[in-house]
């Protein structure tokens, strides 16, 4: 045994620091480990609407993925409010370490930081974008009554009677109202707007005639397309879609200020600012797998929804581009709530 009191100073710092290294050494690769161990613990999955719509069943399908490849429960949480708002800066305010995530929507991310301009969050500085979930095409219908069966004629159509022609959607600010303002906007239409609460309501007042109009997503309107309750004009992806393949996009058709037109809804994966790339990254991986899985490819072809495996970039870039889009469409449209 060493006798401490005899050793020189200089033979006391060797010895203190001969002891000391391994101590020392071990600590990267203990902080390696503890990176590594993500998750260790159950993560919270803000879903910030109410259960039973898109985002919540995307988000608790995503989740169920997620627990099962990690073995760690991921717990959806529903915080509703505010057009998303309130779930949203609840995540915002969140520690950064991956245990509490968002599952956004471009209603959250990229059109209500405008028609709420006092937010608690900033929309690009205070999450960070894991993965880009689904999209959802918008299509365009109308009431058999209205004597148009494409959109140059709906155009013209609504052109004839400016102020007239009326729209149905799920509310002020809903994605169905931005698509249509959208519309009227690059078309140079003057559109009477009729919000409701909830696109169900929306819906079955345009099959009963009490509207003209309605554009909104794919799935809650495609049984009555099919039933011939409603007519079918355009879809607002970049593409046709499967669901409806005799439907031309908006783009496709050519007519003036509508050569670029896009306005699907989508959902994605978001967290506080400022998390750890690796974390962000093995989110990212998974859930770009779970989106390959036979459950989830049912889950979003019953909702009408494409999957969109794609970077942390990516999803980051769909926020930015959409932010601006939707935004000038508001200030363009002078539209307020």
């Amino acid at each position: 045994m060493t006798s401490f009191q005899h050793l020189t100073r200089r033979q006391w710092a060797q010895w203190a620091g001969a002891t000391a290294l391994p101590s020392l050494a071990g600590l990267p690769g203990l902080a390696a480990a503890q990176k590594a161990s993500y998750p260790h613990k159950a993560i919270r999955m803000v879903i910030p609407f109410t259960p039973g719509g898109s985002a919540d069943i995307l988000g608790r399908a995503i989740g169920h993925e997620l627990t099962t490849a990690w073995g760690q429960s991921v717990v959806p949480e529903n915080v509703a409010g505010a057009g998303g708002s309130i779930g949203a800066d609840r995540v915002a305010k969140a520690a950064a370490d991956g245990y509490t995530l968002l599952m956004g929507h471009v209603g959250t991310l990229a059109v209500t930081p405008t028609l709420y301009p006092k937010l608690p969050y900033d929309p690009i500085k205070s999450f960070t974008p894991l993965a880009w979930v689904a999209r959802v095409p918008n299509v365009l219908v109308v009431h058999p009554s209205v004597p148009v069966n494409d959109l140059a004629s709906f155009i013209a159509y609504a052109k004839a009677r400016p102020g007239s022609v009326n729209y149905s959607s799920g509310g002020n600010g809903s994605a169905a109202h931005m698509t249509m303002a959208y519309l009227a906007l690059q078309a140079g239409l003057n559109l009477q707007h009729v919000p409701y609460k909830g696109t169900a309501p929306a819906v079955n007042d345009l099959v009963a005639g009490q509207v003209q109009a309605l554009f909104t997503g794919v799935p809650a309107v495609l049984a009555q397309i099919r039933s011939g309750q409603i007519k079918a004009i355009a879809v607002s992806s970049p593409q046709r879609i499967a669901a409806l393949p005799n439907v031309p996009t908006v783009a496709e058709t050519g007519l003036p200020g509508l050569s670029g037109f896009e306005a699907d809804q989508w959902y994605g994966v978001v967290g506080p600012a400022q998390m750890p790339i690796d974390v962000v990254d093995k989110i990212n991986a998974q859930i770009n797998a779970s989106l390959k899985s036979s459950a989830i490819l049912e889950r979003l072809q019953s909702e009408g929804a494409q999957p969109m495996p794609s970077t942390p970039k990516v999803f980051a870039d769909l926020i930015a581009k959409d932010l601006q889009r939707w935004r000038k469409v508001i200030v363009d449209s002078k539209m307020s709530l």
